[in-house]
């Protein structure tokens, strides 16, 4: 006899109906009540369609019940027993995957001494005398060769700058544009160049080049005086805000042709959210900005603890209603968290990895050595290779299979597995001191974060569908 069984999912309500967060499939479905009465059966017990039949018979049709479990089925909300299979091993990528973004930490040399910085903490992954501290022109033209070696036929390629203080090396940024932009003209691709500095050496020249070559621009920026005054500073203690707001206004008004976004990183004394949206929003006027939790070993006094974690979810929460309701008026919001995560929902992004670290994106160091992305950059227990010599594919390929979501014992049975895989390698390497590790210390944080984010996606499908034909592309 054929038993049915509820599949691998989590409900929630959203814009006032019963939904369905499908983890196979990564899908979501709004349900009628046919689908609800089904799955509530199910719930706690096995039953034959017959049994299931009979049980709703008061409610619903015999061809009512059968043609529901027939698409519930199809969505793989329901399924048929079987016996255990043994689960197989991580295939990792099935096929070679070509590169799509290349990080080039330019300089591992900055020009503020903010106090989190992971390149100075006892996290640090290497020590900053054993790599040159700038990158050569030759190391970068070596560079750029290397990454339209790998991108194999992709049409496009993603340049991006990193550091340190990115703009310390402009001469090599210059000068990797430059011949990035060359070699993708004989080849017949497109570059698509961004970058992410700390502002304070924006000047007329810089920006004319950031037009120019329509750069990408994120600035990482912490707030209003009192935030970014209390962590990002100059070496000799003095805090950076006004040296960096006229800077990053002239920066707004005469870089029109794409969006610039901040960045801002979250200490347990710099929790205030919604403040710091405000303030970077509408009074500075970046288009949109994004946060993150700081990256740093639990034992430092800037680190996020649980209340912390509790704070800021209220925080992002709160944000996120407003998004909601500002989308739903057809008007733009700026918070780039939930807007990425409910991108990845409407395109049914199902995760093995957290990200594309080792996978579409690796991170060159200031010497030419390869790594998983640039936080790893200069880390010999982390390179996978040499711009000069290639990616070794055999320890690239066994990285993969070894950091595969099915690796991960925690994450097995958790339902937003699909949307985070663990999380940042980087982040578990500090943590935990493996980047194996899924990040067991914010997993609640995800779960919650994950169902604010199916909220806000429901609502927008059902009462502004129109708003998510930009992520059709």
């Amino acid at each position: 006899m054929m038993l049915l069984r509820r599949g691998e999912f989590h409900a929630f309500e959203a814009d006032g109906s019963p939904h369905v967060y499908l983890v196979p499939s990564a899908a979501v479905f709004r349900l009628d009540g046919a689908s609800v009465a089904v799955l509530d059966a199910l719930g706690t017990e096995d039953l034959s369609p017959e049994t299931l039949s009979e049980r709703l018979a008061d409610r619903f049709p015999a061809p009512v019940v059968q043609e529901t479990v027939h698409e519930l089925m199809g969505a793989q909300a329901i399924r048929t027993v079987q016996a255990p299979v043994a689960r197989p091993a991580a295939p990792g990528p099935r096929r070679r995957i070509p590169l799509t973004t290349l990080v080039l930490n330019v300089t591992s040399k900055c020009n503020l001494s903010c106090k989190y910085c992971y390149e100075y903490g006892e996290d640090r992954l290497v020590e900053p005398a054993t790599k040159p501290r700038f990158m050569s022109e030759e190391t970068a033209r070596e560079s750029v060769d290397f990454m339209f070696a790998e991108a194999g036929d992709a049409p496009k390629v993603h340049l991006t700058f990193f550091g340190g203080e990115t703009l310390l090396n402009f001469k090599v940024l210059r000068f990797a544009m430059s011949y990035a932009k060359e070699k993708a003209a004989a080849l017949g691709k497109e570059v698509d160049a961004s970058l992410t500095t700390n502002a304070t050496l924006l000047r007329d020249e810089i920006i004319d080049w950031m037009v120019e070559h329509n750069v990408g621009v994120t600035v990482s920026m912490d707030g209003a005086r009192e935030q970014q005054d209390a962590n990002r500073v100059f070496a000799n203690g003095m805090g950076s805000y006004d040296s960096v707001i006229p800077r990053v206004k002239e920066l707004l008004r005469r870089h029109r042709r794409r969006p610039i976004g901040a960045r801002v990183t979250l200490t347990k004394g710099n929790l205030k959210v919604r403040e710091i949206y405000q303030h970077l929003k509408h009074e500075v006027g970046f288009y949109e900005v994004g946060f993150a939790p700081v990256t740093t070993s639990w034992q430092r006094d800037y680190a996020i603890q649980d209340d912390g974690f509790e704070h800021m979810l209220q925080e992002f929460q709160a944000l996120a209603r407003d998004f909601l309701a500002t989308s739903l008026e057809g008007r733009h919001h700026g918070f780039s968290n939930v807007r990425d995560t409910i991108e990845e929902i409407h395109k049914g992004v199902a995760k093995a990895y957290p990200c594309g670290a080792g996978l579409g994106l690796l991170g060159v160091a200031t010497d030419g050595d390869v790594s998983l992305c640039h936080r790893f950059a200069g880390s010999d227990s982390h390179k996978l290779g040499t711009v000069r010599d290639g990616v070794d594919h055999a320890r690239q390929d066994e990285y993969l299979r070894s950091h595969h979501i099915d690796n991960k014992t925690d994450c097995r049975t958790c339902w937003a597995r699909s949307l985070c895989a663990g999380g940042c390698y980087h982040e578990a390497h500090t943590r935990y001191g493996s980047t194996a590790q899924p990040n067991l210390h914010y997993c609640e944080w995800i779960r919650r974060w994950s169902a604010t984010c199916l909220e806000v996606y429901a609502t927008l499908a059902a009462r502004r569908p129109e708003f998510l034909r930009q992520f059709d592309a």
